[in-house]
């Protein structure tokens, strides 16, 4: 039109973008002549103070425009440029609206998600997050402020990776975040807030992030008549978080029942729930610090009822109450056993499981024989079991801890103190008991951050070296980063578990990584 060569659009968001030359450049109109000149620009400023121009251009030898024809021109650019403000003006719109200065999604973003949601079954097996980076001034003071927000950027963005497109993630303020994500993601994302080491650079440096979170698992058919309801509902469970009476996460379903209440409820529950077999076996592996071959692994225990998962933390606490846990436990030892024999008959070498057991076996004088009794069974030769005790308790007396360890071993049944280190008497434990294994509790590993010569990075040492002394084998949990394997390989540890090779994993994961025998060494 016009005889013109080219039409050239800006857009920038504010004067000073301009003046700076950020902005979006559009050719909306090129023939492609090489020499042409510019004949008319237009300026077009918002009320939002964003500027869009646009220049056309006429070859050097055409015709000059004509009056007429540059009045045409000058109606059909400005036309042209009220549309494209109002759309970029939408994107601005949106981002002022639902993302904070700082680049994260809002509290508008996360009500318009649930609003999106409204009517009943939209949020069947979904959970919503209220949760808090605990003491992360102090991070702030540490590293200093542009290091605080690279860490709380890579911790919004793990969360992110966690909860993928099926949900979303807000800050409300600070270090204070809500979440919507599926409940089959609950138990990940709520390992991640309990404790999470953060890139805090890109020189190898990390932070340790642990939250307080208030969760609220959305019942089937739930109506969203107000978005308010939930936040209600998470704000409500994060305050009794942050006040340490339950624990750093606390779960709104927990506060709807009187403690009696859920109980019970959770008690009715199981007997259906072993029958029904909801009780399934994830692996995570052991690794030889030397060879990377998976030395075995240590088997955990996931509830999965009506679709939704359970997690640990709901039913453990309540199961132990009562011998229902040594229900639980031996369910669970079963279905190791002939995990284990399966992969034997197929010609595969697992290594030694492990298999947590609850303190409340302890006063049962046939606890080794009820072991054995499932571990024969399955035909399964006793090397291939471990037995895990937890020191964490004050209430276990020594003869009968000592006693059941003693009775396990004659059988050649393996026994190891889990969570070393975070009971009232770790070292009379093993000086009185005769175990086999020490499990270091992942508080001892030091971080990426702390000098040789801190006080962690010391006791760890003496603690490697003491039990190896003595002649335990020693698994290292919580090892997540490269810099501290390399310390535990210095150091002459001998096995680790932990995120930098794998999460537990279902047991058709585990088998994969069976097949493949052993991990890459950092």
């Amino acid at each position: 039109m016009f005889r013109l060569a080219k039409g050239v659009t800006h857009f920038y968001k504010t004067p000073g973008d301009e003046q700076r030359g950020i902005g979006e450049t559009m050719c909306s109109y090129d023939i492609g002549a090489e020499n042409i000149k510019p004949v008319h620009t237009v300026r077009f400023v918002t009320r939002l103070m964003s500027i869009s121009t646009m220049t056309v251009y006429m070859e050097e030898n055409e015709e000059p425009l004509t009056d007429e024809e540059l009045f045409k021109v000058d109606l059909t650019i400005r036309t042209a440029l009220a549309f494209i403000s109002r759309n970029r003006l939408q994107v601005i719109a949106e981002e002022l609206a639902f993302y904070d200065d700082m680049g994260y999604r809002n509290i508008r973003s996360f009500f318009k998600f649930i609003a999106w949601y409204n009517k009943p079954g939209d949020l069947n097996g979904m959970a919503a997050v209220n949760y808090n980076l605990r003491h992360f001034a102090l991070v702030n003071e540490e590293f200093g402020r542009a290091c605080g927000d690279i860490v709380m950027k890579n911790h919004y963005r793990h969360i992110e990776t966690i909860i993928g497109k099926s949900g979303t993630v807000a800050r409300l303020g600070g270090d204070t975040f809500v979440c919507v994500c599926k409940q089959t993601d609950l138990p990940e994302l709520l390992e991640y807030l309990n404790e999470a080491v953060v890139p805090a650079d890109t020189n190898g440096r990390t932070v340790s992030i642990s939250s307080y979170a208030g969760v609220f698992r959305i019942p089937d058919g739930y109506t969203v008549d107000n978005e308010n309801d939930i936040m209600g509902k998470i704000i409500q469970s994060y305050q009794i978080a942050k006040a340490g009476v339950q624990g750093n996460i606390v779960f709104y379903s927990d506060m709807m029942l009187s403690e009696k209440d859920r109980a019970r409820k959770i008690q009715k529950m199981l007997p259906e729930a072993l029958k029904n077999g909801e009780f399934h076996v994830f692996y995570q592996p052991k690794v030889n610090i030397l060879t990377g071959e998976i030395a075995g692994a240590e088997a955990l225990c996931r509830w999965f009822s009506n679709g939704q998962i359970i997690p640990p933390i709901e039913f453990i606490p309540v199961l132990e109450e009562t011998s229902d846990i040594c229900k639980l436990d031996f369910h669970i030892l079963d279905q190791v056993c002939g995990h284990i024999r399966k992969w034997l008959d197929e010609g595969k070498d697992p290594g030694r499981i492990s298999v947590n057991l609850s303190r409340r076996h302890m006063t049962d004088p046939n606890l080794a024989d009820n072991i054995i009794e499932i571990v024969d069974r399955h035909h399964v030769p006793h090397r291939y079991i471990e037995i895990e005790l937890t020191e964490t308790t004050t209430d276990v007396e020594f003869k009968d801890l000592r006693r059941a360890v003693e009775n396990l071993q004659e059988h050649g049944i393996c026994t190891s103190v889990d969570d070393f280190g975070m009971g009232y008497s770790s070292l009379n434990l093993i000086r009185v008991v005769p175990w086999n294994v020490l499990k270091v509790d992942r508080i001892f590993v030091p971080e990426d951050d702390e000098a040789k010569d801190s006080v962690r990075s010391v006791m760890f040492s003496s603690i490697i070296a003491m039990a190896k002394d003595i002649g335990l084998e020693c698994v290292v949990e919580g090892v997540e980063t490269k810099a501290q394997f390399q310390m535990l390989r210095e150091i002459g540890c001998e096995q680790v578990q932990g995120y930098l090779f794998d999460k537990p994993l279902p047991l058709d994961e585990f088998e994969k990584r069976l097949d493949m025998g052993r991990y890459d060494i950092p």
